[in-house]
């Protein structure tokens, strides 16, 4: 159990890891390109190590020297897996993994722990199934494990529901220039967390791949293209950013975060947007960006872009004057944890006013107190609440070594705040 120190921090510049959304993207690229691409920066955590493990078992060869990665793509033509491939608790891995598993040869089953096979894919299963891939749920639940057969994709049309996850679309994505005849992909349901679609697209062209989008609801990508191997440098993580950004919110003092781009594609970035709407100054410069706390207001807010924030933002609603509301997050509920059960009880618990609907979750801010924090191993859930320790006295975070699924450092940069 973590103890948090509460004392007041200095003004400080903090450095966070590379993205974790854009680090597994990035291996699943460079491991379908044809050659060896140098990774700069990556994010070498529990998830990603997942996916590079699980790529492993696939035959790509992998080379990882700290936050280098060196990458042997071959070119889509993935070997034969008789041993599952357990992917943890690692839902983009799963995902995304499940959808090249279906370029490869012969069956590969990919399995998770307790949590992931409770998490739903379905609506992927059935995109494939389209395709004429075999892919099932293998307890016939819609939840992994999953059995995917690779076979050649000779279908280009397909639909996808992506009202759980924008993960299902870009794992039709990451594979279709690679299809023979290329994907004609329409979204029929959602989609939720946008951002993270633009991500993959951008990265993909990045890769030297064109395709043709109409917004978020039809794509469509010639086959027979290659991903091109290359250098490509993994920018810093907006999602871990926010914790330091709400510190500075709650704790009324400057944190810069170093090496945020104010342009990134990652949804998180908007995150500071609403700390200013909260009462906080915002200063956003070329090596980074700088949130400087103040007296905090409620908000109302639409989550449906950045869902890993919302911990985050109801943890800073709470000491904010007025009602927060946080809406359209349902799909919250099939995260690491049933998130907004998780946020609404930990509130409770420190004597907050908190709820929840369907897909609102309302906050009301008042005073918070002292409490142990259940994570419910949950990366998100212990560095949002290790923030309100900063402030208020008491504050202890169970099984805190759950923060190594996507910034093993954190607990060090976290201690950097006290230093003067």
């Amino acid at each position: 159990m973590k103890k948090i120190k509460t004392q007041k921090i200095n003004s400080c510049q903090v450095t966070v890891p590379g993205s974790k959304s854009i680090t597994h993207r990035v291996l699943i690229a460079a491991a379908l390109a044809d050659g060896v691409s140098a990774l700069k920066n990556a994010l070498i955590s529990e998830d990603t190590r997942l996916t590079i493990e699980a790529l492993r078992q696939m035959g790509i060869q992998i080379a990882v020297n700290g936050t280098d990665v060196r990458v042997g793509g071959a070119g889509g033509c993935l070997e034969p897996c008789a041993a599952p491939i357990d992917l943890g608790n690692s839902g983009t891995s799963m995902r995304l993994l499940t959808g090249v598993a279906a370029l490869g040869t012969g069956t590969y089953t990919l399995t998770g722990n307790a949590r992931m096979q409770k998490r739903p894919i379905q609506d992927l299963l059935d995109a494939l199934q389209q395709l004429n891939v075999q892919a099932r749920a293998v307890n016939g639940n819609g939840c992994p494990p999953v059995e995917v057969s690779g076979s050649m994709i000779n279908t280009k049309q397909v639909q996808i529901n992506c009202q759980h996850s924008s993960q299902y679309l870009s794992a039709l994505l990451l594979i279709a220039p690679l299809t023979p005849q290329g994907l004609e992909i329409e979204v029929v349901g959602g989609p939720v967390s946008r951002p993270y679609i633009d991500l993959t697209v951008a990265l993909m062209e990045s890769f030297g791949i064109a395709l043709d989008r109409e917004g978020y609801h039809k794509f469509r990508i010639s086959g027979g293209q290659s991903y091109r191997a290359g250098q490509y440098a993994v920018e810093a993580d907006c999602s871990q950013a926010a914790y330091f950004w709400s510190a500075a919110a709650i704790g009324g003092t400057e944190i810069k975060v170093m090496d945020v781009k104010s342009d990134s594609l990652q949804g998180d970035v908007r995150f500071v947007d609403l700390l200013e709407q909260m009462g906080c100054r915002v200063s956003r410069k070329s090596d980074g960006i700088a949130v400087t706390g103040g007296p905090l207001k409620a908000i109302e807010a639409d989550l449906a872009g950045m869902p890993d924030q919302v911990p985050t933002l109801a943890v800073v609603a709470a000491f904010s004057q007025g009602t927060t509301v946080i809406k359209n997050v349902a799909h919250l509920k099939s995260k690491e944890s049933d998130r907004l059960y998780a946020t609404v009880t930990e509130l409770n618990k420190m004597g907050i006013e908190a709820s929840c609907t369907q897909s609102t979750l309302t906050i009301r801010g008042d005073r918070p107190q002292g409490s142990v924090v259940e994570t419910y191993n949950d990366h998100r859930i212990a560095m949002s609440f290790a923030i309100a320790g900063l402030k208020v006295p008491g504050i202890r975070i169970r099984n805190e070594s759950c923060v190594e699924k996507s910034f093993p450092a954190f607990w060090q940069v976290f201690e950097g705040l006290y230093q003067p």
